[in-house]
């Protein structure tokens, strides 16, 4: 498999970093809902919010480096198939999603950081706070991540249910180019469609 994108299939780069997202994502929202009904003397209760701030964290770097090999190396062309109503979907779809997801990572960051401390990643380094200590800062933000985030998944979820449509009625490459499978073989005609001359 090539690292780099071509206009018919995606490369090894592009697909790592769609996984490594689709599964930070889903971590930590299930986290994040986990999280919700700790008690104090749960262990989890300092532990899984360290662990959702650091994972945060990682995953907006991901994400920039992501935005940016894909201006290096675009992405594969709509196959031929598809209409253009879903030519422009997903195209919205996608670009959606990279917009609510740094809205989702931002408003988390700004949730930590209100107090005017720095978020710390795993212990290996530390992002400082960029507003200081700011009164309702916390709530507002813990507002907009809360919606933010219900609304990646619900859209993801329609970005999922997409693509195994894609695969399943419309018998099309789509789920499986992001998978890093190879197409499809065309179908063999059967005999049975010949007409007898």
């Amino acid at each position: 498999m090539k690292l780099r994108n071509d206009p018919q299939r995606f490369g090894a780069i592009a697909l790592l970093f769609h996984w490594l997202v689709a599964l930070a994502v889903i971590g930590l929202f299930a986290l994040g809902f986990y999280m919700v009904d700790l008690g104090y003397y749960d262990p989890w209760y300092r532990k899984g919010p360290d662990l959702h701030r650091s994972i945060g964290i990682l995953l907006f770097i991901t994400m920039v480096l992501r935005l940016g090999w894909r201006f290096i190396s675009p992405p594969p062309a709509p196959l031929p198939t598809h209409k253009p109503w879903e030519k422009i979907s997903a195209h919205l779809t996608h670009w959606a999603l990279y917009l609510l997801l740094f809205v989702a990572m931002v408003s988390g960051y700004l949730i930590s950081s209100a107090d005017g401390s720095s978020v710390a990643v795993f212990n290996w380094f530390s992002v400082p706070s960029v507003s200081g200590h700011q009164t309702g800062l916390e709530d507002t933000a813990g507002m907009i991540h809360y919606w933010v985030t219900w609304a990646v998944i619900g859209l993801a979820g329609v970005h999922a249910l997409a693509a195994v449509k894609h695969h399943l009625f419309d018998r099309d490459d789509t789920l499986r180019r992001i998978l890093g499978l190879s197409p499809r073989e065309p179908s063999r005609i059967s005999t049975n469609t010949h007409h007898p001359s």
